[in-house]
């Protein structure tokens, strides 16, 4: 038995070091596709951990034994996360102006906390970091689901070609084909606004360590 077939076994029986071990392990991949799904960080934040409390209550039902099928799952949540958010945006009025107003802080939770890891308080630099992050976003929604679950498994997660084949439920050479099409269609989108777009891309490999 390999080493997470053993973790999921310890946790679907509610063993608190086993679920820590699994989500040191995917915390991040699972940070990685949401946090080039939507536009802020902070939000990215709350939404993974949305979903690794789902995986804490669901795990018990989970009949995945190897890692392959617990990553697709993990994902599967994920979308569904990313997607329920995107749902509830859609239904809430705009009601204020998103700019705040003479004397106000502005409130968290808006792309503006991305912007706190950069030490320039340059309004134009500003703008021209959030206005590179949202094109960023908008090629990674314009791939498809497939394509995202496999850059995340082969290029986050580390996975061979053979693991995300079983992840995804794909042949090996779909993978390949997958993943030629994901990256060719990335780099004809991001290369419209140069490598500064790609280099945002790139930076959420590491983030995951930092929630």
């Amino acid at each position: 038995m390999g080493v997470i077939s053993r973790q999921l076994d310890q946790a679907r029986q509610g063993e608190s070091e086993a679920l820590s071990a699994l989500y040191r392990q995917f915390l991040p991949g699972i940070f990685g596709y949401i946090a080039v799904r939507v536009s802020d960080r902070a939000t990215a934040e709350d939404l993974t951990s949305d979903v690794f409390l789902k995986m804490v209550e669901g795990i018990g039902q989970l009949r995945a034994s190897d890692e392959a099928g617990f990553a697709a799952w993990l994902l599967q949540i994920a979308r569904i996360t990313v997607a329920g958010y995107y749902r509830k945006r859609e239904r809430l009025p705009v009601l204020v102006s998103l700019e705040p107003g003479e004397g106000e802080e502005e409130a968290p939770g808006n792309s503006q906390m991305l912007l706190r890891s950069y030490s320039s308080v340059d309004p134009a630099e500003s703008a021209e970091i959030r206005d590179e992050w949202n094109t960023v976003v908008n090629a990674i929604n314009a791939l498809t689901e497939e394509q995202r679950q496999v850059l995340v498994g082969r290029l986050i997660l580390g996975y061979d070609v053979a693991t995300v084949a079983r992840m995804i439920g794909k042949k090996a050479n779909a993978v390949k084909a997958l993943q030629f099409r994901a990256l060719h269609s990335l780099h004809r989108l991001l290369g419209k606004r140069g490598s500064s777009s790609e280099a945002s891309f790139s930076q959420t490999r590491h983030r995951g360590g930092n929630l």
